[in-house]
């Protein structure tokens, strides 16, 4: 028997314990922490311009032909394009869960160079991009100059410059963009009648343009091979690419020949502005630059929250006066606050464990068993959720709350057979040990065997709702089996260390329930026994209550997560198609100053010209991001993110 030989060892037995308990607490280190399991699909997304071109002419010249060549590519499930009137588009592409996001990437690229041959000469010298995005947004960060001192071109092109790049870099961020990027660009205004009247073209325009702003290479002097012995080799240096507006302003685009020159300032207004202004973005009504941190699969969300508030703290050292930074939108606030709320649950349902057994076995000796052989079998499922790939997150947590139930059976079949043995038949700890896990070592593990069979099936389910229930079930399937190793080894070695024979008379309190109990479990008896010989009414019963069960089940709301006061809301704003963005900046501002007012409201980060769902730039969408206050300042019903 597997058991005597731990009770005649009982350091071996305590052994094994420490080390499953070892592994999982180094496994609870090395977990990714996150609000819910990876589930979201892998997602690569190209994005080219084609400027001046209608929606309609995008999807035809550009969309159609990348998607024709990106069908088909391996492990995609569908792709979905966005044409909008601002010359822009974006194509995603879903992939399955579990690809390879890099390994996607590649293959989507591929695809695209394909494509480049059929696509406008215009799109290809703007070029294409193909990235990989994280769809688990971590945070959002604000940018922005209270006293008005930078634009918002110049702070987006700061950020780009001295901040993006330390925030990749960054341990467990998968990405970080700025949203609507205002890089730094020249822009060259045509005056429609002084381009008529000299008969020019804007095409005519942007050949001088790209003719003299080249970088060429003019080669060297006095290099082999040459007929006479030079001392010295000369590269030549021509000027560069124009750098300024002034230098833009003297190109020329025309000239005769008595000398005269019609340059590009007689025929256009040249200025150093940015590449698009079809976004902007305010934070409580200021103007910001709006900076997105992405999650990389499988990090710690809230070491990483803590990353990047460190480096963002490190680079605002630096920031030139008038300059600061917020984080108004945080998604690591509920994940925390949930954590902590389930570890205190955890400690609850612990604590309700050990009382519940102190109360039925009335021994201070017997309840340290389970004490001692709970914490294994739970701390002891993380090294197994490591092993699985799975993550800490709010369905294993409760997993654990509700193995917590579970686990301390398995002890308590064996203290109590323990407990009876000695009291009915006199023996000693050692041999009433021996006796008991003759009896019930078949029954233990047939209990985990079959909680298994309950759990374990869940795991084969696919889909979205798959990948949920199976970090659940299978995150007490893995605390079962834990659970009975130790209560095949830890359990019965305790017992014959810690018990002892005899008992004293419990005390007064113990022994009313005891009378107490004694009662109920008589009338319980008398009942059951009335049910046997009236089996009809036991049948109805039965009936009775499935019919209520089912009533229940139809009436209860269903969903797949349950709608949850997160700490933040959202708030689409939807103008008709082809609304100007001054349009969409007049509602966006309406919108910032009500959230703004609502008392419940902490801060507001709205931008204007950007699509939630498409994830692309429309002068027609808007959406603001509404942080509200911390949960302990809004305990009126009134003030919950579902009643907003």
């Amino acid at each position: 028997m597997i058991s005597r030989f731990f009770i005649d060892r009982p350091v071996f037995a305590a052994v094994v314990s420490i080390v499953i308990t070892l592994a999982g607490l180094v496994a609870m280190r090395a977990l990714p922490i996150s609000q819910y399991p990876q589930i979201v699909p892998p997602e690569v997304v190209i994005s080219a311009t084609y400027p001046g071109a209608t929606a309609e002419t995008i999807a035809e010249t550009v969309a159609a032909p990348l998607e024709q060549q990106i069908n088909g590519v391996e492990n995609m499930i569908y792709m979905q394009s966005t044409s909008t009137g601002s010359g822009t588009l974006n194509l995603t592409v879903t992939f399955a869960i579990g690809t390879n996001p890099d390994q996607a990437t590649i293959n989507v690229n591929n695809r695209v160079q394909r494509a480049l041959p059929l696509l406008p000469a215009e799109v290809s010298r703007q070029g294409i991009t193909v990235n990989k995005r994280s769809s688990s947004i971590l945070q959002v960060l604000a940018m922005s100059s209270p006293g008005g001192r930078f634009d918002t071109i110049y702070i987006s092109n700061y950020a780009l410059v001295n901040v993006i790049d330390d925030l990749r870099r960054t341990p467990g961020v998968g990405d970080a963009s700025l949203f609507g990027a205002s890089d730094y660009s020249m822009r060259i205004w045509l005056r429609p009648d002084k381009v008529a009247q000299y008969n020019l073209t804007p095409s005519d325009i942007a050949a001088a343009i790209r003719e003299q702003n080249a970088q060429f290479a003019a080669g060297r002097f006095a290099e082999e091979p040459m007929a006479g012995v030079q001392a010295f080799t000369y590269s030549v240096m021509t000027p560069g690419r124009l750098v300024d507006a002034r230098a833009f302003e003297n190109i020329i685009l025309r000239s005769d020949d008595s000398g005269g020159a019609l340059r590009l300032k007689d025929v256009a207004r040249v200025e150093l502005g940015a590449l698009t202004y079809g976004f902007s973005a305010t934070f409580n009504g200021a103007p910001a630059v709006p900076i997105g941190v992405y999650l990389q699969p499988g990090a710690n969300a809230l070491e990483v929250a803590q990353a990047v508030k460190a480096t963002m703290d490190r680079l605002a050292q630096r920031f030139p006066e008038g300059l600061r930074y917020d984080i108004p939108f945080n998604t690591t606030r509920f994940v925390e606050v949930s954590i902590r709320e389930v570890i205190h649950t955890f400690i609850e349902a612990v604590v309700l464990v050990i009382a519940v057994v102190f109360i039925f076995l009335q021994s201070a000796r017997a309840t340290l068993i389970p004490i001692l052989a709970v914490p294994v079998s739970i701390i002891g499922t993380f090294a197994g959720m490591y092993m699985l790939g799975f993550s800490i997150n709010l369905l294993t947590l409760f997993g654990l709350v509700l193995a917590i139930g579970i686990v301390v059976d398995d002890a308590i079949v064996v203290l109590e057979n323990v407990e009876r043995i000695m009291a009915t038949e006199g023996k000693s700890p050692r041999e009433a040990a021996i006796q008991a896990m003759e009896e019930v070592s078949g029954p233990v593990i047939a209990i985990v065997l079959v909680l298994c069979a309950v759990f374990i099936p869940v795991s084969f389910l696919g889909g979205l709702a798959g990948e949920l229930y199976r970090q659940f079930a299978v995150t007490i399937a893995v605390s079962v089996i834990i659970s009975g190793i130790v209560a095949l080894t830890l359990s019965p070695a305790l017992a014959a260390l810690i018990l002892k024979p005899g008992h004293t008379e419990p005390i007064l309190p113990l022994r009313l329930f005891n009378r107490g109990f004694g009662w109920i479990t008589d009338r319980y008896t008398a009942g059951v026994a009335w049910l046997l010989r009236r089996a009809v009414i036991g049948l109805g019963l039965t009936v009775l209550l499935l019919g209520a069960t089912a009533m229940l089940f139809l009436r209860v709301p269903g969903g797949l997560v349950p709608a949850e006061d997160q700490g933040y809301v959202f708030l689409v704003t939807a103008l008709p198609p082809a609304a100007s963005l001054d349009r969409t900046r007049a509602v966006t501002a309406t919108v910032t100053e009500d959230a703004k007012a609502n008392p419940a409201v902490a801060n507001v980060v709205t931008f204007s010209g950007f699509d939630l769902l498409s994830r692309a730039q429309k002068t027609s969408a808007g959406i603001s991001f509404v942080t509200l206050k911390d949960w302990s300042e809004r305990t009126d019903p009134n003030l919950d993110a579902r009643a907003l």
